[in-house]
């Protein structure tokens, strides 16, 4: 399974070099103006944050934070009772940030076809996991929050 075979992180960074690459062999057009793409940092920052957030809340409860590792928490604080997914949440800010910083459109095209894949290879195999781990609690959560936000 790919999930299995690649990391979310993984993901990410393939992403990230998918925009460069993009940018730099198909800028298409500058849609956002010099000075103005610095506003691209508000959601790196945003998007880092979420995930310190998150990573904090996996250690302190000493679950594993692997999507194809078996939790043994189901966490429900913090960031995780605004969003069920805060750490691919972060990291969707993070490549919107990105895309506004480089300030072609061409980046864009990468950022729909991450939260694809989250969506229909990642999401989908933790959530089983979560319900057969831990049942009607995690069904109840999942009733309470949404998977983005």
């Amino acid at each position: 399974m790919l999930t299995q075979k690649i990391m979310p992180t993984t993901l990410l960074l393939i992403s990230i070099l998918m925009m460069l690459t993009l940018h730099f062999l198909l800028p298409l057009m500058k849609i956002i103006p010099p000075f103005w793409n610095l506003l691209g940092l508000l959601p790196i920052i945003i998007g880092v944050y979420i995930n310190l957030w998150a990573d904090h809340a996996f250690h302190q409860v000493q679950t594993t934070i692997k999507p194809y590792e078996r939790p043994s928490t189901l966490i429900v604080h913090g960031c995780f009772s605004y969003t069920r997914n805060p750490m691919y949440l972060g990291f969707v800010l993070v490549l919107i940030g990105i895309a506004i910083l480089i300030m072609t459109l061409s980046p864009w095209v990468v950022i729909p076809l991450f939260i694809v894949i989250l969506d229909t290879l990642y999401i989908p195999h933790e959530e089983q996991m979560l319900t057969e781990e831990f049942g009607s609690l995690w069904e109840g959560y999942k009733k309470q929050v949404h998977r983005w936000i």
